[in-house]
Protein backbone atom coordinates (compact mmCIF):
# COMPACT_ATOMS: atom_id res chain seq x y z
CA UNK A 1 0.00 0.00 0.00
CA UNK A 2 1.17 3.26 -0.63
CA UNK A 3 -0.18 6.91 -0.46
CA UNK A 4 -0.22 7.30 -4.29
CA UNK A 5 -3.48 5.30 -3.61
CA UNK A 6 -6.74 6.31 -5.06
CA UNK A 7 -8.79 5.60 -1.75
CA UNK A 8 -11.78 7.29 -1.37
CA UNK A 9 -12.79 6.26 2.50
CA UNK A 10 -15.87 8.66 3.37
CA UNK A 11 -19.29 8.65 1.51
CA UNK A 12 -22.92 8.56 1.86
CA UNK A 13 -25.86 6.18 0.34
CA UNK A 14 -29.81 6.32 0.62
CA UNK A 15 -29.24 4.54 3.89
CA UNK A 16 -28.31 8.09 5.69
CA UNK A 17 -28.60 10.99 3.38
CA UNK A 18 -27.01 10.25 0.33
CA UNK A 19 -29.28 10.13 -2.86
CA UNK A 20 -27.39 7.18 -4.69
CA UNK A 21 -27.59 3.41 -3.77
CA UNK A 22 -24.60 1.72 -2.11
CA UNK A 23 -24.60 -0.06 -5.52
CA UNK A 24 -24.64 2.51 -7.70
CA UNK A 25 -21.65 4.39 -5.51
CA UNK A 26 -19.41 1.19 -5.89
CA UNK A 27 -20.47 2.00 -9.69
CA UNK A 28 -19.25 5.07 -9.62
CA UNK A 29 -16.13 4.80 -7.51
CA UNK A 30 -14.96 1.95 -10.24
CA UNK A 31 -16.17 4.35 -12.98
CA UNK A 32 -13.98 7.16 -11.44
CA UNK A 33 -10.72 4.82 -10.82
CA UNK A 34 -11.22 4.23 -6.96
CA UNK A 35 -8.97 1.32 -6.05
CA UNK A 36 -10.41 1.37 -2.34
CA UNK A 37 -13.76 1.99 -0.69
CA UNK A 38 -16.04 2.74 2.23
CA UNK A 39 -19.43 3.51 2.63
CA UNK A 40 -19.51 5.81 5.95
CA UNK A 41 -23.28 6.37 6.33
CA UNK A 42 -24.29 8.75 9.32
CA UNK A 43 -24.72 7.14 12.30
CA UNK A 44 -25.68 3.75 10.82
CA UNK A 45 -24.24 0.53 9.53
CA UNK A 46 -27.30 -0.99 7.29
CA UNK A 47 -25.66 -1.08 4.12
CA UNK A 48 -22.60 -2.44 4.68
CA UNK A 49 -23.08 -5.73 3.45
CA UNK A 50 -24.56 -4.49 0.33
CA UNK A 51 -21.75 -2.23 0.12
CA UNK A 52 -19.17 -4.47 0.56
CA UNK A 53 -21.08 -7.26 -1.87
CA UNK A 54 -21.46 -4.47 -4.43
CA UNK A 55 -17.43 -3.84 -4.37
CA UNK A 56 -16.49 -7.18 -5.06
CA UNK A 57 -18.74 -7.30 -8.12
CA UNK A 58 -17.07 -3.99 -9.21
CA UNK A 59 -13.63 -5.36 -8.16
CA UNK A 60 -13.13 -2.94 -5.76
CA UNK A 61 -10.98 -3.17 -2.64
CA UNK A 62 -13.31 -2.67 0.45
CA UNK A 63 -13.57 -1.23 3.61
CA UNK A 64 -16.45 -1.25 6.76
CA UNK A 65 -17.54 2.74 7.51
CA UNK A 66 -19.66 5.14 9.29
CA UNK A 67 -19.54 8.50 10.33
CA UNK A 68 -20.70 9.04 13.90
CA UNK A 69 -22.06 12.35 15.48
CA UNK A 70 -20.65 13.30 18.53
CA UNK A 71 -20.71 16.32 20.79
CA UNK A 72 -17.58 17.52 21.44
CA UNK A 73 -17.29 21.84 23.28
CA UNK A 74 -20.90 22.39 22.44
CA UNK A 75 -20.36 21.71 18.75
CA UNK A 76 -20.94 18.60 16.35
CA UNK A 77 -18.12 16.64 15.05
CA UNK A 78 -17.70 13.95 12.93
CA UNK A 79 -15.75 10.88 13.77
CA UNK A 80 -15.28 8.02 10.87
CA UNK A 81 -15.16 4.33 11.88
CA UNK A 82 -13.24 1.95 9.23
CA UNK A 83 -12.57 -1.60 9.11
CA UNK A 84 -15.04 -2.84 11.97
CA UNK A 85 -17.11 -5.80 12.38
CA UNK A 86 -20.37 -4.70 10.65
CA UNK A 87 -22.40 -7.47 12.92
CA UNK A 88 -20.60 -6.18 15.98
CA UNK A 89 -23.85 -5.92 18.58
CA UNK A 90 -22.19 -3.21 20.75
CA UNK A 91 -21.46 -0.99 18.08
CA UNK A 92 -25.06 -1.17 16.48
CA UNK A 93 -26.97 -0.20 19.89
CA UNK A 94 -24.26 2.72 20.38
CA UNK A 95 -25.23 3.52 16.55
CA UNK A 96 -29.14 3.13 17.70
CA UNK A 97 -28.93 5.16 20.32
CA UNK A 98 -27.04 7.88 18.60
CA UNK A 99 -29.84 8.02 15.89
CA UNK A 100 -32.48 8.13 18.43
CA UNK A 101 -33.08 11.79 19.00
CA UNK A 102 -33.17 12.70 15.19
CA UNK A 103 -37.37 12.24 15.17
CA UNK A 104 -38.06 14.74 17.80
CA UNK A 105 -35.45 17.24 16.49
CA UNK A 106 -37.14 16.97 13.04
CA UNK A 107 -40.90 18.15 14.18
CA UNK A 108 -38.96 21.10 16.21
CA UNK A 109 -37.01 21.55 13.20
CA UNK A 110 -40.46 21.70 11.19
CA UNK A 111 -42.04 23.67 13.90
CA UNK A 112 -39.66 26.52 13.76
CA UNK A 113 -40.00 26.21 9.49
CA UNK A 114 -43.91 26.62 9.73
CA UNK A 115 -43.57 29.89 12.05
CA UNK A 116 -41.75 31.53 9.22
CA UNK A 117 -44.57 30.43 6.57
CA UNK A 118 -42.81 27.05 5.23
CA UNK A 119 -45.53 24.84 6.01
CA UNK A 120 -45.28 20.80 5.73
CA UNK A 121 -41.41 20.69 6.00
CA UNK A 122 -41.57 17.78 8.20
CA UNK A 123 -44.05 15.17 5.78
CA UNK A 124 -41.51 17.06 2.79
CA UNK A 125 -38.28 16.07 4.30
CA UNK A 126 -39.55 12.72 4.62
CA UNK A 127 -40.01 12.35 1.01
CA UNK A 128 -36.32 12.34 0.20
CA UNK A 129 -35.41 10.01 3.40
CA UNK A 130 -34.33 6.43 2.53
CA UNK A 131 -34.19 5.76 6.24
CA UNK A 132 -36.82 7.72 8.49
CA UNK A 133 -34.79 6.88 11.82
CA UNK A 134 -32.03 9.58 9.85
CA UNK A 135 -33.86 11.98 9.07
CA UNK A 136 -31.46 15.24 8.73
CA UNK A 137 -31.21 18.83 7.71
CA UNK A 138 -30.20 17.28 4.31
CA UNK A 139 -33.64 16.21 3.92
CA UNK A 140 -34.79 19.45 4.56
CA UNK A 141 -32.77 20.94 2.34
CA UNK A 142 -33.71 18.97 -0.27
CA UNK A 143 -37.60 19.70 0.38
CA UNK A 144 -36.88 23.58 0.35
CA UNK A 145 -35.34 23.39 -3.01
CA UNK A 146 -37.54 21.12 -4.08
CA UNK A 147 -40.09 23.94 -3.24
CA UNK A 148 -38.86 26.32 -4.59
CA UNK A 149 -38.13 28.49 -1.23
CA UNK A 150 -33.98 28.66 -2.21
CA UNK A 151 -32.06 28.00 -5.13
CA UNK A 152 -29.85 24.96 -3.79
CA UNK A 153 -28.74 23.72 -0.74
CA UNK A 154 -26.18 26.33 -0.16
CA UNK A 155 -28.52 29.06 0.06
CA UNK A 156 -30.72 26.91 2.18
CA UNK A 157 -27.86 27.10 4.79
CA UNK A 158 -27.35 30.45 4.62
CA UNK A 159 -30.78 31.08 5.59
CA UNK A 160 -32.03 28.49 7.19
CA UNK A 161 -31.25 25.21 9.39
CA UNK A 162 -27.78 26.50 11.30
CA UNK A 163 -27.90 28.55 14.12
CA UNK A 164 -28.96 31.48 14.70
CA UNK A 165 -31.34 30.86 11.46
CA UNK A 166 -34.93 29.68 11.09
CA UNK A 167 -34.90 25.51 11.64
CA UNK A 168 -31.84 25.25 13.64
CA UNK A 169 -32.69 22.88 16.45
CA UNK A 170 -29.33 21.77 18.28
CA UNK A 171 -28.98 17.79 19.42
CA UNK A 172 -26.93 16.36 21.92
CA UNK A 173 -25.16 13.72 20.04
CA UNK A 174 -22.85 10.37 21.20
CA UNK A 175 -19.56 11.16 23.27
CA UNK A 176 -16.22 11.39 21.84
CA UNK A 177 -14.94 8.51 24.01
CA UNK A 178 -17.83 6.86 23.45
CA UNK A 179 -17.94 6.62 19.66
CA UNK A 180 -14.16 6.08 19.49
CA UNK A 181 -14.52 2.56 21.68
CA UNK A 182 -17.79 1.70 19.74
CA UNK A 183 -15.61 1.07 16.94
CA UNK A 184 -12.26 0.14 18.63
CA UNK A 185 -14.34 -2.93 20.26
CA UNK A 186 -15.59 -3.62 16.97
CA UNK A 187 -12.52 -4.23 15.55
CA UNK A 188 -12.24 -1.04 13.66
CA UNK A 189 -10.21 2.25 13.76
CA UNK A 190 -11.57 5.65 14.37
CA UNK A 191 -10.65 9.03 12.35
CA UNK A 192 -11.44 12.71 12.94
CA UNK A 193 -13.83 13.37 9.62
CA UNK A 194 -13.13 17.42 7.89
CA UNK A 195 -12.04 18.97 10.86
CA UNK A 196 -11.34 22.10 9.32
CA UNK A 197 -15.48 22.43 9.44
CA UNK A 198 -15.67 23.04 13.03
CA UNK A 199 -13.75 26.47 13.63
CA UNK A 200 -12.92 25.58 16.50
CA UNK A 201 -10.72 28.48 18.33
CA UNK A 202 -6.93 26.78 18.28
CA UNK A 203 -7.48 25.81 21.71
CA UNK A 204 -10.67 24.25 21.04
CA UNK A 205 -8.71 22.22 18.06
CA UNK A 206 -6.03 21.53 20.04
CA UNK A 207 -8.42 19.59 22.52
CA UNK A 208 -10.17 17.50 20.02
CA UNK A 209 -7.23 16.28 18.98
CA UNK A 210 -5.91 15.54 22.35
CA UNK A 211 -8.62 13.60 23.53
CA UNK A 212 -9.08 11.79 20.66
CA UNK A 213 -5.76 10.69 20.73
CA UNK A 214 -6.15 9.93 24.57
CA UNK A 215 -9.25 7.66 23.91
CA UNK A 216 -7.07 5.80 21.04
CA UNK A 217 -8.12 7.24 17.99
CA UNK A 218 -6.06 6.38 15.19
CA UNK A 219 -6.66 8.71 12.43
CA UNK A 220 -7.57 12.53 10.48
CA UNK A 221 -9.06 13.30 7.47
CA UNK A 222 -6.00 15.23 5.65
CA UNK A 223 -7.51 14.97 1.96
CA UNK A 224 -10.99 15.37 1.78
CA UNK A 225 -14.19 17.36 -0.48
CA UNK A 226 -14.24 20.43 2.05
CA UNK A 227 -10.72 20.95 3.19
CA UNK A 228 -8.71 23.44 0.50
CA UNK A 229 -5.59 23.25 -0.20
CA UNK A 230 -3.76 24.88 2.34
CA UNK A 231 -6.03 22.81 4.78
CA UNK A 232 -4.42 19.84 3.32
CA UNK A 233 -1.11 21.42 4.61
CA UNK A 234 -2.26 22.24 8.06
CA UNK A 235 -3.78 18.50 8.97
CA UNK A 236 -0.96 16.80 7.70
CA UNK A 237 0.65 19.20 10.13
CA UNK A 238 -1.55 17.97 12.89
CA UNK A 239 -1.41 14.37 11.69
CA UNK A 240 2.21 14.41 12.41
CA UNK A 241 1.99 16.47 15.78
CA UNK A 242 -0.39 13.97 17.39
CA UNK A 243 0.81 11.40 15.51
CA UNK A 244 -2.31 10.30 14.04
CA UNK A 245 -2.61 8.29 10.21
CA UNK A 246 -4.25 10.46 7.67
CA UNK A 247 -7.57 9.52 5.71
CA UNK A 248 -8.94 10.67 2.40
CA UNK A 249 -12.29 11.31 1.29
CA UNK A 250 -14.48 13.26 -0.78
CA UNK A 251 -17.56 13.04 1.09
CA UNK A 252 -19.62 12.43 -1.42
CA UNK A 253 -23.42 12.31 -0.81
CA UNK A 254 -25.05 13.36 -4.54
CA UNK A 255 -24.06 13.90 -8.28
CA UNK A 256 -26.59 17.00 -8.13
CA UNK A 257 -25.20 18.19 -4.38
CA UNK A 258 -21.70 17.20 -3.65
CA UNK A 259 -18.89 19.60 -5.17
CA UNK A 260 -16.07 17.20 -5.33
CA UNK A 261 -16.93 13.26 -6.65
CA UNK A 262 -16.27 10.14 -6.19
CA UNK A 263 -12.28 8.74 -6.22
CA UNK A 264 -11.56 12.44 -7.55
CA UNK A 265 -9.14 14.04 -4.61
CA UNK A 266 -5.70 14.89 -4.94
CA UNK A 267 -3.20 11.97 -3.46
CA UNK A 268 -2.43 12.10 0.57
CA UNK A 269 1.14 14.04 0.73
CA UNK A 270 3.65 11.14 0.56
CA UNK A 271 5.32 12.12 3.90
CA UNK A 272 2.58 10.57 6.16
CA UNK A 273 1.36 6.97 6.92
CA UNK A 274 -1.82 6.14 5.09
CA UNK A 275 -4.88 4.68 7.23
CA UNK A 276 -5.19 2.16 4.86
CA UNK A 277 -1.66 0.45 6.23
CA UNK A 278 -3.29 0.07 9.90
CA UNK A 279 -6.09 -1.34 8.32
CA UNK A 280 -4.58 -3.92 6.08
CA UNK A 281 -5.91 -6.95 7.02
CA UNK A 282 -9.27 -5.40 7.53
CA UNK A 283 -9.44 -4.60 3.97
CA UNK A 284 -11.87 -7.04 1.91
CA UNK A 285 -9.94 -7.61 -1.26
CA UNK A 286 -11.18 -6.71 -4.78
CA UNK A 287 -12.67 -9.97 -6.16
Amino acid sequence: MTTYLNADLHCHSVVSDGTLTPEDLAARAKTNGVELWALTDHDEIGGQHRAAAAARSQGLAYLTGTEISVTFANTTVHIVGLGFDPDNEALKRGLAATRGGRGERAREMAAQLDQVGISGAYEGALQFVGNPELISRTHFARFLVETKVCRDTAEVFRKFLTEGKPGYVPHRWAALGDAVRWIKDAGGVAVIAHPARYKFTANEEYALFSEFKEHGGTGVEVVTGSHSAAEYVTYAAMAQEFGLAASRGSDFHSPDESHTDLGTLPYLPGHLTPIWETLAERIRPAA
